[in-house]
C-alpha cells in the first residue's frame, strides 16, 4: 500500500512503537500502513459514520490485521478509553471540529504523549487552542496533494507561551524552518481571505465590522511574511 502525500506526511510524524488512535479513519489506510511497516504496535481506527466504519472494517479484515487494528464506530475520542493509546491522529476535518473533539475528552488526551493534527481548514484556531491548553507545537510540516497545501501540526503536552498572532496562521515551526511549501501556503491563505473581504465589501455594515478590519490586518501581516521568504 502506498499512501498519498498528505497521509504519508502524517505517517512520518507517528512515534515508533506507539499505540495509535486514528480519529476519522475513513478506510483505515493510515493504521494499516503503519502496522505493515512496523511503525506502530496497535491502533484504534474510529469513524462516526456507518459507511467509512464499514469500509475500514473490511480493509482491516482484507489485510488480515484484526489483531492489531480495532475498528470502532463512534463520535471522536469516545471510541477510545483513557490509556488505550499514547498517540492520536485527527486528520481530514475542519479546525472547529478538531477542537470540539479535543475539548470533549480531556481524560483521553491527558493520557497521550503526542497528537498529530491535520485541519483541512481553520488551522489558526487549532494552534491557538493548543497553546491555550498546554499543548506545545513541537513540529510541523506541509504536504501538497492534488493541488492543495495541507498543514500538519505535531503537539505534545508541556508549558506553552502565546504566539505572535501571525504564527497561528502559518505555524511557528513552518516559519523557522522556512518550509519549501510555505510560500504556497501563504498564497493560498491570502486568496481565501481576499475572497472573504470581497464578499464583505458588498455590505456597508460588514465592511465596517471589526472582523473586516481584522482580516485586512492579517492580510498585511501575511504579505509582509511572504516578502521575507
Amino acid at each position: 500500500m502506498k499512501l498519498g502525500k498528505r497521509l504519508a506526511a502524517i505517517a512520518s510524524k507517528v512515534p515508533q512503537g506507539s499505540r495509535l488512535g486514528d480519529i476519522g479513519t475513513d478506510h483505515a489506510y493510515l493504521p494499516i500502513y503503519l502496522v505493515r511497516h512496523n511503525i506502530i504496535s496497535y491502533a484504534i481506527a474510529g469513524d462516526l459514520h456507518q459507511g467509512p466504519y464499514l469500509s475500514a472494517q473490511k480493509a482491516v479484515q482484507d489485510a488480515g490485521l484484526e489483531k492489531f487494528i480495532s475498528v470502532r464506530q463512534g463520535d471522536g475520542l469516545n471510541v477510545i478509553k483513557p490509556g488505550e493509546v499514547d498517540a492520536i491522529v485527527i486528520a481530514g476535518m475542519g479546525g472547529a471540529n478538531i477542537i470540539n473533539i479535543l475539548t470533549s475528552r480531556p481524560d483521553v488526551t491527558g493520557t497521550v504523549t503526542r497528537m498529530i493534527l491535520q485541519p483541512m481548514i481553520a488551522a489558526a484556531p487549532v494552534r491557538r487552542w493548543l497553546t491555550e491548553n498546554r499543548w506545545r507545537i513541537t513540529d510541523e510540516t506541509l504536504a501538497e496533494d492534488e493541488g492543495k497545501t495541507y498543514q500538519i501540526i505535531v503537539t505534545e503536552q508541556g508549558e506553552t507561551q502565546p504566539l505572535d498572532p501571525i504564527f497561528y496562521e502559518i505555524g511557528p515551526v513552518l516559519w523557522n524552518s522556512k518550509h519549501p511549501l510555505l510560500k504556497q501556503l501563504i498564497a493560498e491563505i491570502l486568496i481565501h481571505y481576499k475572497e472573504i473581504i470581497i464578499a464583505m465589501s458588498g455590505s456597508p455594515a460588514a465592511a465596517a465590522s471589526p472582523k473586516y478590519q481584522e482580516l485586512i490586518a492579517k492580510m498585511k501581516a501575511l504579505e509582509e511574511k511572504l516578502i521575507c521568504l
